[in-house]
């Protein structure tokens, strides 16, 4: 996945990036009045609310960044006076924030999601409060150092007159924000890049001086950026299928309720699917359902692709006729019986069920013998059948069972085909008819 396409684009930029350019907008523009308790309010409300909202939807990795958030802002706020850091103490918790903000974000990204249990969440908690006991012996009164290390000029410092920001936290930021980057391009998840735009909205806190309105407007925009990323994320839960990564059935039954003739509806269907699921087992069959979403996803003709359960999916054609539908479809069906993958060697998975500790338990366990051996590429194939309401209209799900009609007949007639349903050819022969005269 990258940037090179619009969808991939349009889902990291949006909301994070929208959210973090209003409110630099609003922040620099002069367009707006914002008060200190206007400010405080939305501060507030947006760390409010997205804890919230991470606790209803068991994102810990959310709410234990909003809580570094709060415990950074907090320890600025408190050795500054409420202050612009200007030197000493100040601008020693003001280095050591902006080294460590980043190093949380990125570790509490990377971490496994396991929701609020006890055990992790205590474990990840006790990591902020080790933090905290650091900046307390570093900020301290009786510190007796002044932490030349967090000053440390990596390049020429004439470079970085303009920024309030140590080149050491720069760096952590910069390193930061990569990392992130790789994590969204690597999954696609909503979370990732709002991760992304709450830092990026935390360095721009710091940029300001980290304490006053603007670095506390900021602030409440990357609780808020992350706020959006928890909705973001459960939307994409409920209406995009995990495994694939196209939208699910929902999304499709709220898809067909929008539709107007002309329209055509594809049902896809894996041929052999379950024989060789149990042939070759669950975890290459779900390689298989990956492999053929991933085609089906780049349907040309204005087609959208949705997986409708097991091994079947849809298409929506809008504004097109089944035989017009047809020639797409066929382009599709090709590309999928061109596609080959590997299925591994029984010996290369994990053949013994999850069950007793082998350590502990005192009877030998029996392997399970292969159910057959493959080192050889394989090939799969899709059945196809196409519908589009009659001419004198046509309930959406009449359609869609005229497809699956034609669907069937496309196994019955050897698989691997595309088959129009019969009172779809009946349209389009009625249709010719009326041009030729």
């Amino acid at each position: 996945m990258d940037f090179r396409t619009l969808p991939s684009l349009k889902s990291f930029l949006l909301p994070g990036g929208l959210l973090l350019f209003g409110t630099a907008i609003l922040l620099h523009s002069g367009l707006v009045t914002l008060t200190t308790p206007a400010l405080d309010s939305y501060y507030a409300a947006c760390f409010v609310a997205a804890l919230m909202l991470a606790r209803r939807f068991h994102s810990s990795r959310v709410a234990l960044t909003l809580a570094a958030l709060f415990l950074a802002e907090r320890a600025v706020v408190f050795f500054s006076g409420g202050r612009a850091a200007t030197g000493g103490i100040s601008h020693t918790a003001f280095a050591l924030v902006a080294l460590l903000l980043p190093i949380n974000f990125v570790f509490f990204s990377l971490l496994e999601e396991r929701g609020f249990a006890a055990p992790a969440i205590g474990t990840r908690l006790f990591v902020l409060f080790i933090q905290s006991v650091l900046a307390a012996a570093i900020c301290g009164p009786d510190a007796g150092s002044d932490h030349k290390w967090l000053y440390v000029s990596l390049v020429n410092p004439g470079w970085f007159t303009r920024t309030k920001i140590p080149q050491l936290a720069l760096l952590s930021f910069l390193a930061g924000l990569m990392t992130l980057i790789f994590r969204f391009l690597s999954s696609r998840k909503p979370v990732e890049s709002g991760f992304f735009w709450s830092l990026l909205a935390t360095l721009a806190a710091l940029q300001v001086g980290g304490v006053g309105k603007m670095a506390t407007a900021y602030l409440g925009t990357a609780a808020l950026i992350l706020l959006a990323s928890v909705i973001e994320t459960s939307y994409l839960m409920a209406y995009h299928d995990e495994l694939t990564g196209v939208p699910a059935r929902r999304a499709f039954n709220e898809a067909i309720l929008a539709l107007e003739a002309p329209y055509a509806i594809a049902v896809v269907d894996i041929d052999h699917f379950k024989k060789f699921n149990d042939t070759y087992g669950h975890e290459t069959g779900d390689h298989v359902l990956r492999l053929v979403a991933a085609r089906l996803s780049r349907v040309t003709g204005g087609g959208k692709t949705y997986r409708c359960g097991g091994e079947e999916f849809s298409i929506i054609f809008a504004g097109l006729s089944a035989r017009e539908a047809a020639s797409h479809l066929e382009l599709l069906r090709e590309s999928v019986e061109q596609s080959t993958f590997r299925v591994r060697n029984p010996d290369d998975r994990r053949s013994i069920p999850r069950g007793p500790d082998r350590r502990t338990n005192t009877k030998k366990l029996r392997r399970p013998k292969p159910l057959r051996t493959i080192d050889t590429e394989g090939g799969i194939t899709v059945s196809m059948g196409v519908a589009e309401p009659a001419t004198g209209g046509e309930d959406v799900n009449q359609v869609i069972r005229l497809a699956d009609q034609a669907l069937y007949r496309a196994k019955a007639n050897g698989r691997n085909r595309i088959e129009i349903s019969t009172k779809a050819r009946k349209i389009s022969a009625v249709v010719a008819g009326e041009q030729l005269s």
